[in-house]
């Protein structure tokens, strides 16, 4: 996987901007980007999704979604199957 696909940006989502061109959006993640949360750059981490100033790794993501399926203690099978093949294909 390139760097260039390893970078979602949602920066102008809530905008009704026109779409940019693939050549303009492969020109934009050719720098680094940091994870807002962990200070990783895209280059370490599996996926790193941009907002409007902030940007959070696919690490970081699966850390919230799994303490939010935690919180409630009983996490269904389903959702623990998605956790256990992320974590170990990440390792």
């Amino acid at each position: 996987m390139s760097d260039s696909e390893k970078i979602v940006s949602l920066k102008n989502a809530r905008n009704k901007q026109p779409k940019e061109t693939k050549k303009e959006l492969s020109n934009q993640t050719n720098e680094l980007v940091y994870c807002s949360f962990c200070g990783r750059p895209n280059t370490q981490v599996v996926k790193m999704v941009q907002g409007p100033g902030v940007n959070i790794c696919s690490e970081c993501t699966m850390i919230a979604v799994q303490y939010l399926i935690l919180e409630d203690k009983l996490p269904s099978s389903e959702a623990q199957k998605i956790l256990d093949i992320f974590w170990s294909k990440i390792k």
